[in-house]
């Protein structure tokens, strides 16, 4: 639970990417004076086709134990969007390199007094590493994470999910200009480019973008030294551990440890790929993701 004697802020912040794009995002503050309480800076990097609102909670619950948070929704969805969206130029490789970047940038001017970690959910816990500011980032949390390529999803849904995320996606982006995934009820839209990576997602994502951002991406794994907690439920299909192991084979220069969550060990029948951000796990998985982001403890290790 959020503790009582902690008070929060929570304000809008619009953020300036160098191509001109602006995005949407909220800071959340403690208001708490008492220094024991306060923790790192923590940016809260999405899932693809999921708005920033879906995070609030989680953003909420860690302001409550004195963590300062920024979420931000990417170019294209929720708040940043910006009609028409088949208009939109935008893929992965801008999500990282020009969206999350300049949240970590702006993260590093405002508060370069704080010491930055970062959440990762699905793409979003990759997409850390691929940005030139994930240099500065001290420690990572991911969960779930991995870039959808698709002979690692999980064998007893791996036909499943290629058929609806490799063949009709993409079949649908192309006829539309973008992939409205809202009105077919499974997620958000997203813009051709984005929609168009997941489903042709490489093995071998550092060599993508068709060599336009192959150097700087390289350059940018290279760099990631931060300390790496990969967190996925065991019946997560998209986040088996062959694609959770494939993710941080591209991060050399971070130590990573690979945690595997058991539904019973949470009373529980199933978790799957999006049910830790809700906020029934406060009081589980939610708090035990507080020694990691404060302190680089891992709390699930035997």
């Amino acid at each position: 639970m959020v503790p009582e004697l902690i008070c929060m802020t929570t304000r809008a912040v619009t953020f300036h990417c160098p191509d001109g794009y602006t995005l949407q995002g909220h800071l959340w503050e403690s208001a708490s004076s008492n220094e024991t309480t306060r923790g790192p800076l923590v940016v809260i990097a999405g899932a693809t086709g999921i708005k920033a609102t879906y995070y609030h909670r989680y953003a909420a619950f860690l302001t409550g134990h004195g963590f300062t948070v920024l979420t931000f929704d990417y170019r294209g969805i929720g708040q940043s969007r910006q009609s028409p969206l088949k208009k939109l130029r935008a893929n992965w490789y801008d999500w990282a390199l020009k969206d999350l970047d300049t949240v970590l940038r702006w993260a590093l001017i405002h508060h370069k007094e704080k010491e930055l970690t970062a959440v990762g959910h699905s793409f979003g816990g990759f997409s850390v590493g691929l940005t030139q500011n994930g240099r500065h980032v001290t420690r990572l949390l991911t969960v779930g994470a991995q870039h959808a390529y698709w002979r690692d999803y999980h064998p007893g849904q791996r036909l499943k999910l290629w058929w609806r995320w490799h063949a009709v996606m993409p079949a649908v982006t192309l006829r539309h200009g973008y992939f409205p995934g809202k009105s077919m009820g499974w997620l958000e839209d997203l813009p051709r480019g984005v929609a168009l990576d997941w489903a042709r997602s490489p093995k071998d994502f550092s060599k993508g973008g068709n060599g336009r951002h192959r150097k700087s991406i390289q350059a940018n794994l290279a760099s990631f030294t931060a300390p790496t907690l990969a967190v996925a439920a065991t019946d997560d299909p998209y986040a088996t551990e062959a694609a959770i192991a494939r993710g941080l084979s591209y991060y050399p220069n971070s130590p990573a440890t690979t945690v595997r969550l058991k539904p019973r060990d949470f009373g529980r029948k199933e978790i799957g790929h999006f049910a830790l951000f809700h906020n029934s796990f406060q009081d589980t998985f939610w708090q035990q993701t507080i020694p990691w982001l404060r302190d680089g403890i891992n709390p699930w290790e035997q």
